[in-house]
């Protein structure tokens, strides 16, 4: 009697895919003929390659006795572990196929809060629309976190505001858009920089009460050093929160804030939004991944549709 694990370290060391579906086939059919119009190759061939099988075993598969076929003890062990094998084999080509087409997977995303809030809304709703089987994991952070995850892998994607915390020559950025910050304030306050006024200066923020981000917020730091650069060290009334904390906060007459476009546009309801005269202010949003690493094909197709839209 030929024992399991021989046969399988046979299979490991030189027994064929196609000789396995062979050997199935004339099991099934106990009909060599049979069996050859079933995987569509011609009756000889199908015999040779069963010998060529059995030779490598060193064991018959099959008695052959005036036309009757049937399975030796050899073929019996072999059979469940040969349609597990082709099963499994399947099962792999299905999987990487709904792969490969984007019919599952995952995306792994990570974005700043400010990002979460105004730019990925629409964009992950037309990737989900088009791709419904692909998993999408969202990782909210600030840039410099972002860029840690991405280093350690745990992260696909990530948008960040440039220049990173952390300039690394591991990881890839490519410039998405370039957006600009307004000024958000309570319709109920008086309008910064006084009534009428279409435009604010960096400068007319001197003496409001600002609502400012957590240390660490990208935001915070870039409205702090406009400010600065103004002449003046700003005055916070509240800070430490996280975007839709300082719009509520900013809503509630607390103060006003200094937020990107597309937060306002997308949360403007309650808030009056001011733009900054020019220059302005602006910050630079790009998409980043590992230069080691290509993204997966999902990721990819993600990184398509932002960069295209």
């Amino acid at each position: 009697m030929v024992r399991l694990d021989s046969i399988g370290s046979s299979y490991r060391t030189s027994m064929q895919f196609q000789q396995l579906q062979y050997f199935v086939a004339v099991a099934e059919t106990r009909h060599f003929t049979r069996a050859a119009d079933l995987v569509h190759v011609a009756q000889p061939s199908l015999s040779q390659q069963i010998k060529a099988l059995e030779r490598e075993l060193g064991a018959d598969l099959f008695l052959r006795a005036r036309g009757n076929i049937a399975l030796t003890d050899a073929g019996e062990a072999l059979l469940p572990l040969a349609r597990r094998i082709l099963a499994d084999a399947d099962t792999a080509r299905h999987e990487v196929q709904e792969l490969v087409q984007l019919r599952s997977g995952r995306v792994r995303l990570g974005a700043t809060p400010s990002l979460c809030t105004g730019l990925l809304p629409d964009v992950l709703r037309a990737f989900h629309d088009r791709y419904p089987g692909i998993r999408l994991l969202i990782e909210e952070s600030g840039s410099h976190d972002l860029v840690r995850e991405l280093a350690r892998g745990a992260l696909d994607l990530a948008l960040v505001v440039l220049p990173l915390p952390t300039p690394s020559p591991a990881l890839t950025t490519v410039e998405l858009l370039r957006e600009d910050l307004v000024v958000v304030s309570s319709p109920e306050a008086p309008a910064p920089g006084g009534p009428g006024r279409r435009t604010v200066r960096v400068s007319d923020l001197e003496g409001e009460r600002l609502v400012m981000f957590r240390h660490g917020y990208d935001l915070r730091e870039l409205t702090v050093a406009a400010c600065r650069s103004a002449g003046f060290e700003p005055t916070f009334s509240v800070e430490g929160g996280e975007m839709d904390a300082v719009l509520g906060f900013v809503r509630a007459g607390l103060g006003v804030a200094v937020v990107p476009r597309m937060v306002a546009a997308r949360s403007g309801r309650g808030l009056r939004v001011t733009p900054l005269a020019r220059p302005g202010l602006s910050r630079t949003i790009a998409l980043a991944h590992r230069s080691d690493v290509a993204p997966p094909r999902a990721a990819r197709e993600l990184q398509r549709m932002l960069l295209e839209g």
